[in-house]
């Protein structure tokens, strides 16, 4: 694909409340094929570091950020703009339309909530789209998007990390390049 970029915006990070649940979003962005994620809401270092240890540890390039003002960073966004919700059009008949325009160069910024999101993220978005008419995780919708974005090829991405996970039928093998 031709597109520059793939990120993820967070909405509404609460520091107590959604502390693993915006950690694993990040993972998931990382690990199906994402170049980064920004995190909106409260601003918490902990939260980003974390995520760096792991770019750190298990390699790959993949920025961490955090944005005070979502409404500016949406506003000034110069891309696509995909909002995954609940209440959006069926993604698998629009993925498809996503990346033709993805493929014309422009980056892409997939938006996931956190807390209720703002009506004004519906109007923002080029693509509201859901991932089933039911309420479910933000970090299922992300990795199914990102997966049908993807093709699946997220997966034959080489990380070149510290650290590799050596598969296996049974048991851990972690190895660990000096």
């Amino acid at each position: 694909m031709l597109f520059m970029a793939v990120k993820v915006l967070r909405l509404g990070h609460r520091r107590e409340r959604d502390k693993r649940v915006s950690t694993h979003c990040g993972l998931v962005a990382r690990a199906f094929g994402a170049d980064g994620i920004v995190y909106s809401g409260e601003q918490d270092e902990k939260l980003l570091e974390s995520i760096r240890k792991v770019v750190g540890n298990w390699g790959g390039v993949f920025e961490v950020d955090y944005v005070k003002n979502w409404r500016k960073f949406l506003k000034n966004f110069e891309g696509l703009i995909v909002h995954l919700t609940m209440y959006g059009l069926p993604f698998e008949e629009k993925v498809t339309e996503v990346k033709e325009k993805a493929k014309e160069g422009k980056d892409v910024l997939v938006v996931i909530g956190g807390e209720k999101v703002p009506g004004e993220v519906y109007g923002l978005a080029d693509f509201n789209l859901s991932v089933g008419s039911q309420p479910h995780s933000e970090i299922a919708a992300l990795a199914l998007f990102l997966d049908r974005f993807f093709e699946g090829k997220e997966f034959e991405k080489k990380f070149n990390g510290k650290l590799k996970i050596i598969p296996q039928e049974r048991g851990k093998k972690v190895v660990e390049k000096k």
